[in-house]
This record gives structure tokens, C-alpha cells and sequence, in this order.
């Protein structure tokens, strides 16, 4: 199966959970192939292929000439996320920015210095340039190359942007305006219960790890009510990228700032802000202390 069919079925099984999260399904359901196909806005064919993954991985059970049941209990299925395989451009991606945090690629790069340094090909190269500009971590150079984009590359500038959000995040969340999202913080809540009990941390892509992370920030900021206190966090989700990438590699470190996010989220969900502010102020002073340190080049 090519990388991105495959790709594609491990997305599709991971949605038909969505699906059946969303919907309270209790075990027993019938998972029909035709009715979620529908529902996502695919065949059939590819619904079965999902249903077909979510039967070897526990999650469902298939019954010959019946179709496929949902098998997980509740308290299962808010912790069952289907890993997605790694693909070739991933792991260059990985690649290009670890070298990157540790000095070893310049600011400036060209692609044929890429495929030159990695020994990839102009297809690989390509497809890992568009990740990498999507995520805003390189944009095209004036000349004929590519330029990584500002980043927190210092420790007085990473220090300054943690000030600056231990000052913005917790005031946010006390304005007056502030309102949150049920259906939101509930989806943000089972995506960091997935990472803290991951049975192997190590094997989830740091993409994945970052977009968690920035997307909590950036929702908690979105619930204050105030555009401003929003751009603010993107902005700074968007100079902390490739920085951060390099802080996953302490595993532990991702557990930890789940759970914080998870109480965060607790206190959000019961109205108490007061709390939840001054849970958001420890929380960024301990990313603060265990944030990598790295000095590009």
C-alpha cells in the first residue's frame, strides 16, 4: 500500500472514532459502512479498509456477513487514537530540523544542498519543502534558496517570550469576556489523556506533539473573547516552532505539560478562572525551566 493510501486509512480510522465518541456509541453499535461514508465524504471502500484496521487494533469487531460492531467500552475508546504511520518526508523533516537547533545547517539553505547532505531525491525534497513552509518554519529567499524564519534562537529571547506569555495567557483567561468552548475543550481534553497515557511517547511525531500544544494555547487565548490576546499567542506559537521541536525529544517533559494542560482545562470546565489563571502561570514557568537550550547558527 503506497504512504499515502495508507496515510489516508489511518486518518479515516481515527475519525470513525471521532465519530463514534462524539456520538456516545456504546459497544455493540453497528458501525455502518455506507452511513459513515456519508457522514466523512468517502466511498464505502476506503470506510471498510478503516473499519477493517480498527478490527485488528481491538477497537471494533467484525462479523461475517453482519459488517463491524463497536467493541471498546466508553472509558476505551476516549483513550484509542490510531498512530500514523511515518512517512519518508516526515523523517527528513525531523531530520532537517534537528540540524537546524543544533547549528549544523545555516540559515540560508538551497535544495540542492539538501539533497546533496541527505541523499534524497527531488520528489522527497519537495514534498518535505512544502511541509516545512506550511508549517512556517522556512519561506523562499530572495536568492535562489530557502531561509528559516525568525525563532526564540537565544536564551534572553526565549526568556522574554515566556515573560511575555506568563503576562498575556493568565490575564486572558480572567477578562470578563472570557467563555469557553464545551465541545472544544472536551476534544482538547481526550487528545492530551491519549498523550499522557501513550505506552511509547517516543514513537509520536513531533508535529503532532507541537500542534497539541499550540493549539491549547491558542484555544485558551480564543476564549478570552479579545482578538488581540489570540494574535498575540499565534504569533508566539509561530517563533517558538522550530524551538519547541527540539523540547520533545525530552518525552517525559511531554507527559508532564499534558497533565498541566489537563488541570488547566478542569478548572476552565467548572467556571473556576481564578484558578485556571494561576495554574497557566506555573504552567509556563516550569516550560520555562525544562525548555531546551539551543543556539543557531
Amino acid at each position: 500500500m503506497a504512504n499515502n493510501a495508507r496515510q489516508s486509512r489511518y486518518r479515516l480510522a481515527n475519525q470513525i472514532l471521532d465519530v463514534a465518541r462524539e456520538a456516545r456509541f456504546e459497544p455493540g453499535h453497528h458501525l455502518r459502512e455506507q452511513q459513515l461514508g456519508d457522514l466523512l465524504g468517502v466511498s464505502r471502500t476506503p470506510i471498510r479498509s478503516a473499519l477493517t484496521l480498527l478490527a485488528e487494533r481491538g477497537a471494533v469487531e467484525a462479523i461475517k456477513n453482519q459488517g463491524f460492531f463497536l467493541k471498546a467500552p466508553p472509558e476505551e475508546l476516549h483513550r484509542l487514537e490510531v498512530e500514523i504511520p511515518s512517512t519518508a518526508d516526515q523523517d527528513l523533516y525531523t531530520r532537517i530540523v534537528e540540524d537546524r537547533l543544533s547549528g549544523q545547517l545555516n540559515e540560508t539553505i538551497t535544495q540542492t544542498e539538501i539533497s546533496r547532505r541527505y541523499g534524497v531525491d527531488r520528489i522527497l525534497l519537495q514534498r518535505t519543502i512544502a511541509h516545512l513552509v506550511n508549517d512556517g518554519l522556512i519561506a523562499r529567499n530572495s536568492g535562489r534558496g530557502w531561509i528559516f524564519l525568525p525563532t526564540l534562537d537565544t536564551q534572553v529571547a526565549l526568556r522574554n517570550s515566556y515573560d511575555f506569555r506568563k503576562t498575556i495567557e493568565p490575564a486572558g483567561i480572567l477578562l470578563k469576556t472570557f467563555r469557553f468552548d464545551a465541545a472544544a475543550l472536551e476534544r482538547s481534553r481526550l487528545q492530551h489523556l491519549y498523550l499522557e497515557a501513550h505506552p511509547d511517547i517516543t514513537t509520536v511525531d513531533p508535529r503532532q506533539l507541537f500542534e497539541t500544544d499550540a493549539q491549547f494555547h491558542e484555544m485558551v487565548a480564543e476564549f478570552s473573547g479579545n482578538i488581540f490576546f489570540l494574535q498575540a499567542i499565534q504569533q508566539q506559537n509561530r517563533l517558538r516552532r522550530l524551538l519547541e521541536f527540539g523540547g520533545y525529544t525530552n518525552r517525559r517533559r511531554v507527559r508532564d505539560w499534558c497533565h498541566e494542560h489537563v488541570t488547566i482545562l478542569d478548572a476552565i470546565s467548572v467556571g473556576d478562572q481564578q484558578k485556571a489563571a494561576l495554574l497557566m502561570t506555573s504552567h509556563l514557568t516550569t516550560a520555562l525551566t525544562a525548555a531546551p537550550r539551543y543556539q543557531t547558527a
